[in-house]
């Protein structure tokens, strides 16, 4: 009472006026408290219902706020080993020397067990629980290597907090997360890494960028085999299936998965070997226009586009160029390049833009001169991916599974009309002088395989009807032409013919297949300047790795595919 500077006295009156209110509000009820009688009580409300109990909720460390971690000229600020980066943006050189996650364990790496390493990678996987944490970290190419974190023993109380706090840490990454883990490359035995014969304890772990907590798909679900998904749907806990328009959707995630990833990267080898062969073989790199006025080959399956009011298309090939570098004397010529289509084929095997493998080279006398080069590049091709890049080929087929091409020493060829009467012999309906179809192409491809145990062969002399208005009719019948396909598993990869480099005789053939002179004039005209007798072919990029790949729809062989249900991403 002193305290509030109110006395005991002041109080008195007041105490003595509550009580007096409350004794007469008892003589009018005569109940004490002011309630009723008994007789008049009112019954006491329903209790209310019990509130459900919740579920406990286990803590949600995605929402705990972790370090942001600055970054010096020597790296990250030492007295803080685990938080997020601040965006990385050029601000220093830290002069951090990372190692590949896939030298990790291997005789050749430059860190050895016992060293102190930095890695980048993303989190395939987290268990942490309790005083530990594993972590599966994978490095570009699907190399994946094992991080463990142990709760510090017989260390002061801010070292085992600092190491609890970094397994908690690890265990709140999301999956795919970009991170910096520092660490001590130590033996070990683990048999889910591809990095088996070490792992690292980490000292120190940032996150370079964080992905979302969820994804719309997983990669270790990407990763899984078709005949693995499939066998898991009678269990109990059936393993999803993405089908192709979710993975298409969100290919960068697809292509994070080991198999889809080494597949661009045979993509990438069948370049590099393309290039290797035709540079050894003194063949001169090209870049032609994409721009093109009229048609790259007089049909009607072209992207049409406005130049500066005049309609212009996307180029079908660099066909007539190609002849046109010829008629430059360059000699021999090869490009790599954006192929486009205007075909409305949703087939698993055509796309409306593909990248083009072109070559074009001056003969003396004969196109078997062109098809002998075709053949070595196409060996050299076949070796090189198998010898050279035989880990991706083993990444691929643990999810894919191929055999290895087989194919003769010398060219496999086979007469248009010698490749009829087999398909006849065989049961199949064949015409003389229509194109084959799939099913025939197939057909004729199991019956050279058996017959001369090749998956890789030539078939020339096609009929001159179903050609290009370029290619140069056969001397002894008109009907046939100067042109050839080379299969690989039964399926066309290539295409390619002698072109007709007499200008006269180019511009019969071009009016007897009812195509526009006009356009073609220049093109016309660099023969007229004279030119030498030349071949060529055009190959694929994405059937060719499609179907070595023994892969069953070309998407898959292509980056970010273009067809004609689809333009995006």
């Amino acid at each position: 009472m002193q305290s509030t500077g109110v006395t005991k006295a002041e109080l008195g009156p007041h105490v003595a006026e509550l009580l007096s209110l409350k004794a007469e509000l008892e003589n009018v009820t005569g109940q004490k408290g002011g309630g009723g009688s008994s007789a008049q009580k009112p019954k006491p409300p329903a209790p209310a219902p019990a509130a459900p109990v919740k579920p406990r909720k286990e803590p949600d460390v995605s929402k705990v706020v972790w370090p942001t971690v600055t970054m010096t000229p020597s790296g990250p600020v030492p007295d803080i080993t685990y938080g997020d980066f601040e965006v990385i943006s050029s601000v220093h050189e830290t002069g951090r020397a990372f190692v590949p996650v896939a030298s990790l364990g291997s005789s050749s790496s430059s860190a050895q067990v016992g060293a102190e390493v930095w890695v980048r990678g993303r989190i395939y996987n987290v268990r942490a629980k309790g005083n530990n944490a594993f972590v599966v970290l994978r490095g570009e190419g699907g190399a994946t290597v094992q991080l463990v974190k142990f709760k510090a023993k017989d260390a002061d109380e801010e070292t085992v907090a600092a190491s609890m706090g970094l397994i908690k840490y690890l265990g709140a990454l999301p999956l795919e997360s970009v991170v910096d883990v520092r660490g001590t490359l130590v033996e070990a035995n683990v048999k889910s890494c591809t990095q088996g014969n070490v792992e690292i304890v980490v000292e120190r772990a940032y996150a370079v960028n964080r992905a979302a907590p969820a994804l719309p798909m997983l990669v270790e679900d990407a990763a899984r085999a078709e005949d693995i998904v499939e066998a898991s749907q009678g269990t109990d806990r059936p393993f999803p299936r993405l089908g192709q328009e979710i993975r298409l959707d969100n290919r960068w995630i697809d292509l994070r998965a080991p198999a889809n990833n080494a597949i661009m990267r045979v993509q990438s080898a069948v370049c590099q070997l393309f290039r290797e062969y035709l540079y050894s073989a003194a063949f001169v790199e090209i870049h032609t226009p994409k721009l093109i006025a009229g048609e790259s080959e007089g049909g009607a399956g072209v992207f049409t586009t406005d130049y500066f009011g005049v309609q212009a298309c996307l180029a079908q090939s660099p066909q007539l160029y190609k002849q046109m570098a010829i008629s430059s004397d360059l000699g021999r010529v090869f490009e790599i390049g954006p192929v486009f289509r205007a075909e409305n084929s949703n087939t698993r095997r055509h796309l409306c833009e593909f990248t083009g493998l072109d070559l074009e080279m001056g003969i003396y006398d004969h196109y078997n001169e062109v098809l002998h080069v075709l053949h070595g590049l196409f060996k050299h091709i076949f070796t090189g991916l198998e010898e050279r890049f035989a880990t991706e080929l083993a990444a691929i087929r643990t999810q894919y599974y191929s055999e290895p091409v087989t194919f003769t020493e010398e060219p496999c060829i086979v007469h248009w009309e010698d490749a009829i009467a087999m398909l006849r012999e065989a049961g199949h309906e064949a015409e003389d002088f229509d194109d084959l179809n799939g099913a025939q192409e197939l057909a004729l491809g199991a019956i050279v395989k058996e017959k001369f145990g090749t998956d890789f062969f030539i078939v020339d002399r096609f009929p001159s009807a179903i050609r290009p208005f370029y290619t140069m009719p056969a001397p002894d019948d008109p009907r046939y032409s100067n042109s050839y396909d080379l299969f690989l598993r039964g399926q066309e990869i290539c295409s390619g013919a002698q072109r007709c480099h007499d200008a006269d005789k180019l511009v019969q053939i071009i009016e007897s297949k009812g195509v526009p002179v006009e356009p073609l004039e220049s093109y016309i005209s660099s023969f007229r300047a004279g030119c030498v007798p030349h071949g060529g072919a055009g190959i694929g990029l994405e059937r060719v790795v499609f179907l070595y790949l023994g892969l069953d729809n070309v998407r898959k062989a292509s980056m970010f595919p273009r067809d004609p249900r689809r333009c995006t991403p």
